[in-house]
């Protein structure tokens, strides 16, 4: 992981941000649109974006969208047949899903969110194509980050989202894209130019990449750790270094997901007891969904993306993010965090879930058993 200074990385929050500064920006394109998402849903989000790279093409831009077979599974068929008739080049990365399977094929997902425009500008995070309030039985919205990002990053992102493409074009036996150079060298920013970097997981040279950027900065860290992270279910390495950090005085926070979305994500109340007892803070996020995959250490270092820390972001799907060093970034997310954890979250103390609570405790040990028994059958158990 290299961090590279040069650019201006601007924070979107939710849907609400992040939906107009990516329609503004495919509405502004004159070259290419790379769109990677792992769900696409037709909902009134989808139709507008879908409408701006309609529009896009109108104007003789190139436009290729790759969605995942599984996240956008409930994307109907004639939908995604009507974007291509209207001139979109679109792509299902591994359109075969099954649940009852259990080839490590098949579970690994394109789980990452990354735009690319023109080579000048790219978005990054865990936000899908949909509707901040397309959430089952929630008036509050889902809530969600992603950057916005111009500068020396741009070569090394839209490297990665062309390459990604040329290489399932191959697979599927898509005609070879035609990658048109760079229009425009991206813009190196010297006036509050902010260092960072663009970490992808995959399953061939970066297994281990955006786990490793987490170890590393908790590792270093020295007075607080926050992490908002939707499903998270860390294995030993990452929980070791939660707690080691907790003892050596580091403040360690953590905001997680309140209303469990599947079964399995009950794992997570495993490792209550034990963090609670070492010190580490746990929040619940209640007022509706998070979808957050965010961390700020020190108020100096931050990340955010679509990596969550769970087996299956950290050993099978496809992720992508950003990760900065810089104050001003770093304060104005931990700020937000801290917003999100004062308006809807639920502080969990170490003697009310000693005392109580013994329902989510046995659900939460039936729960890790089933994700130690898949990731046995998957060959990761010794990792977890």
């Amino acid at each position: 992981m290299h961090f590279i200074s040069g650019n201006h990385i601007q924070l979107l929050r939710s849907g609400v941000e992040y939906f107009p500064a990516l329609e503004h920006a495919i509405d502004h394109a004159q070259h290419t649109i790379y769109l990677q998402t792992y769900i696409y849903e037709a909902d009134e989000v989808g139709t507008r974006i879908a409408n701006a790279m309609i529009n896009a093409v109108n104007r003789k831009v190139s436009v290729y969208l790759l969605i995942d077979g599984f996240g956008s599974k409930m994307l109907p068929k004639p939908y995604i047949e009507s974007l291509r008739t209207a001139g979109i080049n679109v792509m299902v990365y591994r359109q075969k899903i099954s649940p009852w399977t259990f080839k490590k094929n098949r579970l690994r997902r394109l789980h990452q969110k990354v735009a690319v425009i023109d080579d000048i500008v790219a978005f990054v995070g865990g936000i899908n194509i949909i509707d901040d309030h397309n959430v089952p039985h929630q008036t509050a919205p889902r809530i969600d980050y992603a950057v916005r990002v111009q500068g020396a990053l741009l070569p090394i992102i839209s490297n990665n989202v062309k390459k990604l493409w040329q290489r399932l074009a191959w697979l599927h036996f898509h005609s070879k894209p035609i990658l048109t150079p760079n229009p425009r060298t991206p813009t190196h920013y010297t006036k509050e130019s902010i260092r960072a970097a663009f970490v992808t997981r995959d399953n061939i040279l970066h297994r281990r990449d955006i786990e490793t950027a987490y170890l590393r900065a908790i590792e270093n860290a020295k007075h607080e750790i926050i992490i908002a992270n939707a499903y998270f279910i860390p294995g030993r390495r990452f929980r070791k270094a939660l707690i080691s950090a907790a003892k050596r005085g580091v403040k360690v926070k953590l905001l997680l997901q309140g209303r469990k979305e599947y079964f399995l994500m009950f794992a997570t109340h495993a490792f209550y007891h034990v963090f609670l007892k070492n010190g580490i803070e746990i929040y619940e996020y209640r007022k509706s969904f998070m979808h957050s995959k965010v961390a700020v250490i020190d108020q100096e270092w931050a990340t955010v993306g679509s990596s969550n820390i769970d087996p299956f972001s950290l050993f099978l799907a496809r992720e992508a993010n950003i990760f900065v060093k810089d104050k001003h970034f770093s304060t104005t997310l931990h700020q937000d965090i801290h917003t999100a954890i004062h308006n809807g979250a639920y502080q969990i103390k170490v003697n009310e879930w000693a005392k109580g609570n013994s329902a989510k405790r046995f659900l939460s040990w039936i729960a890790y058993g089933l994700v130690r028994l898949f990731l046995g059958i998957i060959g990761y158990a010794d990792q977890h």
